[in-house]
């Protein structure tokens, strides 16, 4: 993978772009907003570490920009922040992920490797689908509702991708976090509801009555029924 760092701490910097490039991924660094965003625009960038704090602008700020202007690339955000509410934040400017520092180099790794079994594996699923007046791109990562053209986040994507592939039965959270996560199934944790209640306010004509992706009370989440 092309992997962009963004963090303005020197030693944190110097230490991922180590890590990474030991990996065995590309690496291009900044230690700026203006820079990061310079170089997604020119290099061909598959995943960005995001600093939320940033000396000239705020990484939630900078996140939505990456997000408007190529939403093919996966963010990982990095924060020193572990609230929910900063968590929450980070997700709705479409950051794939995050992690709270300080953070393990084998955890940091586990979550770049999950991204990249995204990006390469995929169900057979076709590119375009139609659901409830909704149209889905999943390879261009964009749902439109009428006029309205909405960016999905690839780890979104990656979301529907599973929930129709498996739309005959019911998905639960520890399968989502084993298959699109990339991560233990049984972890404690919320993100997989806060990452689909994002997504439904995206999708869906009425996010508090989901007809794309439902809730199916002790299990986890369906996939709705196509038109």
């Amino acid at each position: 993978m092309q992997i962009l760092i963004i963090e303005d701490e020197d030693s944190l910097r110097e230490g991922l772009l180590d890590l990474i490039r030991a990996a065995g991924h590309e690496v291009d660094c900044a230690s700026t907003a203006a820079a990061g965003l310079d170089l997604a625009a020119v290099n061909a960038t598959d995943l960005v570490l995001l600093d939320l704090m940033l000396p000239d602008g705020d990484g939630i700020d900078v996140c939505s920009r990456l997000r408007e202007q190529h939403p093919q690339i996966a963010i990982l955000m990095l924060t020193a922040r572990g609230s929910e509410n900063d968590k929450v934040k980070g997700l709705n400017a479409g950051a794939d992920d995050y992690v709270t520092k300080p953070f393990g180099a084998r955890e940091l790794l586990a979550r770049i490797e999950a991204i990249a079994r995204r990006t390469r594996i995929r169900p057979t699923t076709p590119t375009r689908i139609e659901i409830d007046g909704s149209q889905l791109d999943l390879n261009r990562h964009l749902a439109q509702r009428g006029e309205t053209q909405t960016h999905l986040t690839p780890r979104e994507s990656a979301i529907l991708h599973w929930l129709y592939h498996q739309r005959q039965r019911a998905v639960s959270r520890a399968e989502l976090l084993e298959q699109v996560w990339g991560t233990r199934g049984d972890l404690k944790t919320r993100t997989v509801d806060m990452t689909i209640a994002n997504l439904r306010q995206k999708i869906e004509l009425d996010p508090a009555d989901p007809q794309i992706i439902k809730t199916v009370t002790g299990v986890g989440y369906a996939w709705g029924q196509s038109e």
